[in-house]
């Protein structure tokens, strides 16, 4: 562990372009230290920093910005489309209420599987809101009152990628995520094959193609491992139990040495909330993180920690770059998805 007050002068040491040689020393990985250059910014979401989140838009300020791959969660629609946003419902960012009244299920909320994507175009998309209140979810971020943003699917957000990569001479690659594929299988859909069979049209098939694919569900990756026919690289979400209290996945479990061990099976790499790392401070007023990344590690597994947002991180951090310090160098995380993939760049920039 770190003392806190020597933490934090060096970490912002670093942010102004210098490692201090002591944190470095400090560091449990200083010995296996990757290059700064290898770490990947994954936009989460696209820009979502700047713009509402998965809209076209976002993604092109996120290419802009250097981020190295774009993520794109997937659902279904009723009409079998792969489409380009985080929720199984549309209610926090769409106006899908005023556009289709009466067709929410019983529960009050609008979900894709009930909707062809010829509806779904007709929607305009807005910064996400707090359901219970009708705010932004982020007061500071895009007014959710302008929404001249629309979905896409997944076809689409690729062929804008593919096309960028072309007109730009870049390599920027994507990050799909299978969303909830119990909720798809139990509505007769199977998102997996859905999702596979559209990256595999546009070329990614193997390990060397620039493209991962994530899921929460343990269940769905090591299917997708055994009997798919695609050798993409496979990332294990981790969340939490008390999340998903129904989930077929038990997280605890995966945190732990054996778990990681069990994922390095079927998997290329993690994907755990930061906070799964970076535990806070201790009673002795140190800085306090988890064994998950070394033992990520030495399982041979890539650690992708969520959600680094510079406008909402722990208080005991003064600045956004510490919290980068500390994940990126400290723990020598491999890649951290980001909403805003400017000051993550301009971070690893000026260690260079």
């Amino acid at each position: 562990m770190i003392d806190r007050r020597q933490f934090l002068k060096s970490t912002l040491a670093a942010s102004a372009g210098v490692i201090v040689a002591d944190m470095v020393k400090e560091s449990a990985y200083a010995a296996n230290m990757s290059s700064i250059s290898d770490k990947l910014i994954i936009a989460h979401r696209g820009a979502s920093g700047y713009l509402p989140e998965h809209s076209l838009e976002a993604k092109a300020m996120a290419y802009a910005q250097g981020a190295n791959y774009l993520e794109q969660d997937v659902v279904l629609t009723r009409d079998a489309k792969a489409v380009v946003l985080h929720d199984i419902t549309l209610d926090a960012v769409t106006d899908v209420a005023d556009k289709y009244p009466g067709r929410q299920r019983p529960d009050g909320k609008h979900y894709v599987v009930d909707f062809d994507f010829s509806e779904l175009e007709s929607l305009s998309m807005h910064e996400r809101i707090d359901l219970r209140t009708g705010e932004a979810r982020y007061p500071d971020r895009f007014p959710k009152e302008h929404k001249p943003f629309r979905i896409h699917t997944l076809e689409q957000e690729i062929s804008f990628v593919q096309g960028l990569n072309r007109s730009t001479g870049r390599d920027v690659g994507i990050y799909p995520e299978i969303k909830d594929p119990v909720f798809h299988h139990s509505n007769g859909m199977d998102i997996s094959r859905a999702v596979i069979d559209v990256l595999h049209e546009y070329g990614y098939r193997t390990q060397n193609d620039r493209a991962y694919l994530q899921c929460f569900d343990a269940t769905t990756l090591k299917e997708i491992h055994t009997k798919r026919s695609t050798d993409l690289r496979l990332v294990q979400l981790i969340g939490e139990n008390s999340w998903w209290p129904n989930s077929r996945t038990d997280y605890d479990f995966l945190k732990t040495s054996e778990g990681l061990n069990t994922v390095a099976l079927y998997a290329a790499g993690v994907g755990p909330w930061y906070r799964q790392i970076y535990l806070g401070i201790d009673g002795n007023n140190k800085f306090e993180f988890s064994n998950l990344v070394r033992d990520a590690h030495q399982a041979g597994l890539e650690v992708h920690p969520y959600t680094l947002r510079a406008d909402r991180f722990p208080e005991e951090f003064e600045e956004f770059e510490q919290l980068l310090a500390a994940l990126l160098v400290d723990q020598n995380v491999d890649g951290v998805f980001t909403d805003h993939i400017d000051r993550v760049r301009q971070f690893l920039d000026m260690q260079i």
